[in-house]
Order: structure tokens, then sequence, then C-alpha cells
């Protein structure tokens, strides 16, 4: 059995949320401003990082004049650290390895900018595992807009079924919006219920993703 599986990156694959978050509130230090929780800024995170500044800018009520400036200050701070607290979910290493195994190409496909997502990639020793890495300003698109996912796609030497992998309503809607099966992890940073997230198949453990690849792949 053969698939070419592309995967979302935060909230799928790693655990990045320390790291965003603390980029976000050195930035809003930087401006005078008080820290956020992490809850709060987990419910901005999943559309990359111009759109998390843009909703913390919104929420301090700060102006939409300095979201470029905010957005460029916030990524200093996230390049500087982007993997001191992010780590990979429970058996992805090993899930991988399955794939590559099984016969499966992998490639990832985020919002995250390209440069730190490779960063993190490498430093948890998961890069090995992926032929393509496309992030948010890898094209002149991004997801939700289909484009993103299908250049992805089209970039791996991959034949059999496409799937896509993502933990995120706007996953969710790139998958539709491609006409590709796609695998919902539920521990990630989903803002809806499950039953809300178009899904073919919805996981909470790592470990069951080669088969849940199979069933999607021999469906």
């Amino acid at each position: 059995m053969t698939a070419t599986v592309v995967f979302d990156l935060d909230g799928t694959l790693v655990d990045s949320l320390g790291d965003l978050a603390a980029a976000t509130n050195r930035m809003l230090d930087d401006t005078g401003q008080d820290p956020l929780s992490f809850e709060i800024i987990k419910g901005f995170v999943g559309n990359g990082l111009p759109k998390l500044v843009e909703r913390v800018i919104h929420h301090c009520d700060l102006s939409m004049d300095r979201h470029a400036e905010l957005a460029q200050l916030t990524l200093k701070h996230y390049n500087a650290a982007a993997s001191e607290t992010t780590v990979p979910y429970p058996g992805v290493p090993a899930a991988l390895e399955r794939l590559q195994q099984m016969g499966c190409v992998l490639g990832v496909c985020t919002n995250k900018p390209e440069a730190p997502a490779r960063h993190v990639l490498e430093a948890l020793n998961l890069s090995q595992f992926f032929d393509v890495v496309l992030g948010g300003d890898s094209l002149q698109t991004r997801k939700p807009d289909p484009q993103h996912l299908f250049a992805s796609f089209d970039a791996l030497d991959g034949s059999g079924p496409r799937i896509f992998v993502g933990d995120s309503e706007v996953d969710a809607e790139t998958a539709v919006r491609a006409k590709v099966p796609f695998l919902l992890f539920t521990e990630g940073y989903r803002k809806s219920p499950v039953q809300d997230i178009p899904h073919d198949i919805a996981y909470e453990a790592a470990a069951d993703l080669p088969a849940h690849v199979t069933t999607l792949a021999t469906a």
C-alpha cells in the first residue's frame, strides 16, 4: 500500500503553543502590553503568524496600522526560540517511521513561515521523514486555499491516493476545497467540536495513524 500523505505542522505533528505564546507575549511586552494567557493565544492559532498577530491586535485594542511591524517583531522573537518548548505529540516519530516503511511519501503543508517550520522539524529530528515542506510564505497563497495543498502534493514524488492530516477548521476547509480525504487529529488546536469539523476519520493517538491511512488509501 502506498499513499502520498501531507501533514499540517502545529497542532498536528507538534505542540508548539508554548513557543508561539512566548513570542507573542515578548512582542506585547515590547509594546507595553500585558501578557495574554496560553488559552487566549491558542484560540488565535491556525491561520499563520500574521493572522495570529492580527487577532492579538484586535484583542488588545491596538492599531492595525502596526500590523506589519508587530508581525515582524513577533516573528523575530519566534525565530530566536522556535523550539524551546515545542515537542512532537506522543507517538508521532514512530507513526511517521511506520508510514515510510509502508511506502508512503510524506510532506508538510503549514501556514507557519517555512524557515521556522524547517527549524522545528530539524530540532525535533522529524525532518528526515519529509520530502517536501511548504510554509505559509512559500507561495503566494496559503491554507485554506487548496492551491497551497495541491502544490505540496505536486512537489512530492508519490503515488497512490492523496491524504491530508490536520487538526483545525482551516485544515478541514482546505481538504474539502481540495476534495481529498482528511484525517482529523482531535488533540490539537481546533476551536469547534469534532462533529462540527468535516473529516473522514478522527483520531486522538498518533499510533493509530498508519491504520487510518491504510483505511483511506484502500477505500
